[in-house]
């Protein structure tokens, strides 16, 4: 099974499912949201968000594909991008982080892997960028009246912490240079291992003769 992630553009935002398209939760304060919701333009608006983000900080976004199949897609920006953040009682965000907002994976390709491999593409790409670290406003009673908000157990499972506790909506913070070294101590041992192996097994020929006797 073929997989993999590519940055949202304007071009590929199509690939989001027609119902978070038109979902303007974080992009728009709330009154904003219902005025956009009345004249019918949420999908407008969505799209007018992520091409100002994209032009004013860069990339904001994932889809995750399946046999190049869109199977998921995850949102993140800037706080000071995100209207929503100052109707969160944990909030605010830290200044140094930027917020993950939406990870949604199809249910038809749930339980295979995807939210964390999103969660993954996200740490890549704004390690890359120099950015500290990721948080989160998180949903620690999941609901279908709040699907816009990350469940918190999911946030805890890829590794970020709780740092403003709240009954409904805690704050989570993930730092990504303690991330990325978890990456590169794995990736050290993975190169040490093959490292081993390389050596145990130099010497020895076909059948597990050794080399240096084979001639005898």
């Amino acid at each position: 099974m073929s997989r993999s992630v590519v940055g949202i553009t304007l071009d590929n935002l199509h690939e989001l499912p027609a119902k978070c398209r038109r979902c303007v939760f974080w992009e728009l304060a709330p009154h904003l949201r219902e005025e956009a919701e009345e004249l019918g333009q949420t999908e407008f608006e969505k799209e007018a968000w992520v091409s100002s983000v994209l032009l004013e900080w860069g990339s904001c976004g994932r889809i995750a594909h399946v046999e190049g199949v869109p199977a998921g897609f995850v949102l993140y920006a800037p706080p000071s991008a995100v209207p929503r953040t100052a109707m969160f009682p944990s909030g605010p965000v830290s200044p140094d982080a930027v917020l993950l907002t939406t990870v949604k994976v199809l249910p038809e390709f749930a339980g295979n892997g995807l939210g964390r491999m999103l969660a993954q593409a996200v740490v890549r790409d704004l390690t890359r960028r120099g950015v500290k670290a990721v948080e989160a406003f998180g949903n620690a009673l999941p609901d279908n009246q709040a699907g816009c908000v990350v469940p918190a157990d999911f946030l805890r499972s890829v590794g970020f912490k709780t740092v403003r506790p709240h009954p409904r909506w805690p704050r989570l913070r993930l730092e990504l240079r303690s991330a990325f070294s978890w990456q590169a101590d794995v990736e050290a041992a993975l190169e040490r291992l093959l490292d081993s192996v390389t050596v145990t097994t130099a010497g020895v020929g076909p059948a597990g003769v050794d080399a240096g006797s084979a001639g005898r």
